[in-house]
């Protein structure tokens, strides 16, 4: 009986064993990741939750998605870190190219900064143009102004109007407590302004995006100045050898195809009215 029992054992786990061999689990290949490097507002909006799955679903890739100020997102592309970047500060996109780090930026949407603050208008700047309305902040210094502070590609507008109404950058940052350097992306920057009942510079996509939560209201949004256009670079597989050249292509043809545009011209109509971003492949605006 003991024998037997024993024998009845050994077939039950050699059955075992053959059956766990013969429904064993299939080895996964690694999927191929594609680094993207993107500007805070692309991120804060939803755009790229919008755009990121269909392009993995097209190209059979995983995309990673790094967010932060157009400073920093630069930086990753020079320190090889990114396959590619989508930013909006052509100044720092050109000398990109010039260092060798791309071969060409390539506009694919665009939308306009606007100067934002609480409904009552303390500081009274509705109306001005963007830089009479920083030179009345500056001049009064009665009310909160909260700047990103970190580099961004807003942060350069910030500068850029500073420097056309007439003042040293340098000199607006230590002027007192009335200017705030938030050092956050576009979203929590809103929020802050909107705790402050302060004022502060946004893409007006990302303004809409977070004006429920802020109570924040557009202020000024004429100006040539305020334009505000997103490119997309292909980092230079020649300057940084890691680069997977031939699929950071696909995602520069991806974002300016046809399809693409039309979701990008849609994106925000549904929920506020008006699209958060215009496109702009081939015809990039100027004004």
């Amino acid at each position: 009986m003991t024998i037997f029992v024993s024998i009845v054992a050994c077939l039950a786990i050699l059955t075992g064993i053959t059956s766990c061999s013969s429904s064993g689990v299939n080895v996964l290949k690694p999927q191929e990741r594609l680094r993207v490097a993107t500007t805070t507002s692309l991120y804060d909006t939803g755009l790229w939750a919008l755009l990121e799955p269909r392009f993995e679903e097209k190209y059979g890739v995983q995309l990673d998605i790094l967010y932060a100020g157009t400073g920093i997102a630069i930086q990753y592309g020079k320190d090889g870190d990114v396959d590619a970047l989508a930013v909006h500060d052509k100044a720092r996109e050109l000398q990109f190219i010039a260092d060798g780090y791309a071969l060409k930026r390539v506009p694919f949407a665009y939308n306009y900064f606007v100067i934002v603050g609480p409904a009552s208008d303390p500081a009274g700047i509705k109306g001005l143009t963007p830089e009479q309305a920083f030179k009345k902040l500056a001049d009064s210094k009665t009310s909160q102004f909260v700047s990103r502070g970190d580099s961004s590609g807003t942060h350069a507008k910030e500068q850029a109007i500073w420097k056309a109404a007439g003042f040293n950058y340098a000199d607006v940052q230590k002027s007192g407590s009335w200017y705030v350097e938030g050092g956050g992306g576009m979203g929590p920057t809103l929020v802050m302004a909107g705790q402050k009942n302060a004022y502060t510079l946004a893409d007006i996509g990302t303004f809409l995006a977070y004006k429920g939560e802020t109570g924040l209201v557009s202020l000024v949004d004429q100006g040539s100045i305020l334009l505000n256009v997103y490119s997309a670079l292909a980092v230079n597989p020649a300057k940084i050898t890691t680069v997977k050249a031939e699929m950071t292509q696909n995602l520069v043809d991806f974002l300016v195809s046809p399809e693409i545009q039309k979701l990008i011209g849609e994106y925000g109509v549904k929920d506020y009215g008006r699209a958060l971003f215009t496109p702009c492949a081939g015809n990039e605006p100027t004004s």
